[in-house]
């Protein structure tokens, strides 16, 4: 658990991110969150504020001498990701859907993350996977139900590139323009548990309702 625990903040830190792979760490963690079933821990939300605060301190070119093109290429490369990762959660759904539609736990995979991602799609429709990128673990699973259920491909792109926009382009935007500031700075864990809490709010207000 410590170990899992210093994971966390090293990826929750922009000097770490910077000094191990920078924001090419953040395309392979957010293709992972979005795309491999064992990615639904990984704080993909964050991790988009911090490479918007990332893009606009940044003293040197990353890649280019402008920052607002540095924002566009940098978006522009966590959209592909995001939406290669559903792509990916989508195929081995539609693959291996007898595996995911089992009813009893395994050790890598866990019922209640399905079933939560099911009820999901089933209420939202084709909509859920667009909006799924803003509720973790419901967007490692959501592209993983659509292919178990053989959702129409040509509608899962759409809505997976809608969600891609939607997600890389708020959370990234918010941290470029907040992050420069000095107050955003010495305060980033409670900026980053409010994005958490946020983002994570209509789950639990669905589950207490259903409760209810």
């Amino acid at each position: 658990m410590e170990v899992i625990l210093e994971s966390f903040d090293h990826l929750l830190d922009p000097d770490w991110i910077m000094r191990n792979g920078g924001l090419y760490l953040v395309l392979l963690i957010i293709f992972i969150e979005t795309g491999v079933f064992f990615g639904f821990f990984l704080p993909g939300d964050p991790l988009l504020f911090i490479s918007g605060m990332v893009i606009a301190s940044a003293e040197e070119a990353y890649p280019f001498h402008s920052e607002l093109l540095n924002l566009s290429f940098w978006m522009l490369l966590f959209m592909a990701s995001t939406i290669l990762g559903n792509f990916l959660g989508y195929w081995f759904g539609h693959r291996f859907a007898h595996v995911f539609n089992r009813k009893e736990d395994t050790w890598f995979l866990k019922r209640k993350h399905m079933n939560a991602a099911h009820e999901f799609y089933a209420s939202k429709g084709g909509f859920a996977i667009a909006i799924a990128r803003f509720l973790p673990i419901v967007r490692t699973f959501a592209p993983i139900v659509a292919g178990t259920v053989r959702m129409d491909l040509r509608t899962f792109a759409f809505y997976n590139v809608l969600g891609a926009i939607l997600w890389v382009g708020s959370l990234t935007s918010l941290g470029y323009a907040l992050g420069d500031h000095p107050w955003v700075r010495s305060n980033l864990e409670y900026i980053i548990l409010g994005i958490i809490l946020v983002v994570t709010l209509p789950v639990i207000l669905k589950l207490v309702m259903k409760k209810k």
